[in-house]
């Protein structure tokens, strides 16, 4: 079982929205904006120690097939865990931002139990904590290494976080890949952190609604986005740079291929700007293959990443290198090889 070592913070809202937000005119946006980016700069520091002390807390004896969660209320204010409100047993909440978090938690337990046989975050039956209602007008949710937390957004940009499954999938799967393959959370790896969160993220989705890959909105964020805001989602897996075009926002700036690869120093090196290239690659595989996403093409990323070849500090290509290795011992040669290196030579990563 490997550690979070690098304490970076991995929210959901790319911190080029905040800091585009935090710069605005506008008393509504700049100053959610503003607070948002200063709490997320304590909680880097926050992270450097929680995921650690996460990593050492095994479940004792074999894991439950059930989940074991709880949710907690913060009460607005930035104290974590907060007032316990609800458990595994209880009956559903009054609180519709409570029975959402624990719904988003049932579904990421069900797909990777059901679907991959892994017990919870960490393959154990870790507990899967979440809090609720943090922060004043928090525009972001979070996994700090142990456990969820979920803003209410500020009701004019951003709704409640708690609202799209795939972000709650997505920040739990931060917590995979951090007791797995570990990416560092700096360039091409750190792009490849944030892709396989958006990749298992869309597939809980998908799951959840039982959704065939040509069926699948293939959005990530989809109901965030205030009805006033002109853009779909926070990314587009099969149109990376489509998902956003608002002029408080700005526009999606995620490329679809390497040919406009961004090279940048903010955002640890662009990780929520470029890992719209493999999650184009992980689109193409899907709908080439078609079906279930989570059935093969889901099994050779899941592979992958926690196959043990997977360097913390992987690239694009060698990742690419990896997925097809992956389809060959999982699918022979056939189609499902072809399918994974067409994917990667569309998008410009090379596979030889």
């Amino acid at each position: 079982m490997t550690t979070q070592k690098h304490g970076i913070f991995c929210g959901i809202v790319p911190p080029h929205v905040l800091d585009r937000l935090a710069q605005s005119e506008d008393p509504r946006h700049f100053e959610p904006a503003r607070r948002t980016l200063e709490h997320d700069g304590v909680l880097r520091t926050r992270r450097r120690i929680t995921a650690l002390r996460a990593t050492v807390d095994s479940s004792a004896g074999a894991p439950s097939d059930t989940p074991q969660r709880t949710i907690y209320d913060a009460g607005h204010v930035e104290t974590l865990p907060g007032r316990k409100v609800h458990a595994e047993a209880d009956a559903p909440s009054k609180d519709a931002t409570v029975n959402r978090a624990n719904a988003g938690l049932g579904a990421t337990f069900d797909l990777y139990l059901k679907v991959y046989g892994r017990h919870s975050i960490d393959g154990a039956g870790l507990p899967l904590n979440a809090t609720v209602h943090y922060g004043e007008k928090y525009d972001n949710a979070f996994w700090d290494g142990e456990q969820m937390v979920f803003g209410d957004g500020d009701g004019d940009l951003f709704l409640d976080f708690t609202l799209p499954v795939d972000v709650i999938g997505h920040e739990l799967t931060h917590g995979v890949t951090q007791h797995t393959a570990n990416l560092e959370y700096y360039g091409q790896s750190g792009a490849l952190n944030e892709s396989i969160s958006d990749v298992f993220g869309s597939l809980i989705k998908q799951y959840a609604l039982g959704q065939t890959a040509d069926q699948a909105d293939w959005l990530i964020g989809e109901g965030l986005l205030a009805p006033d805001v002109t853009g779909k989602a926070l990314r587009s897996m099969k149109a990376p740079g489509t998902a956003y075009d608002d002029d408080k926002l700005g526009k999606d700036p995620q490329p679809a291929t390497m040919d406009h690869f961004v090279r940048t120093s903010r955002d640890n090196g662009g990780v929520h700007i470029n890992s719209g290239i493999p999650n184009h690659a992980f689109y193409l595989l899907a709908t080439a293959l078609g079906g279930h996403a989570w059935e093969r093409a889901g099994n050779i990323w899941y592979a992958t990443l926690t196959g043990g070849e997977l360097a913390q500090d992987a690239d694009f290509a060698a990742f690419a290198r990896l997925t097809a290795a992956s389809a060959r011992a999982l699918y022979g040669e056939g189609d499902a090889v072809q399918a994974v290196l067409k994917a990667w030579s569309q998008v410009g990563v090379p596979t030889a």
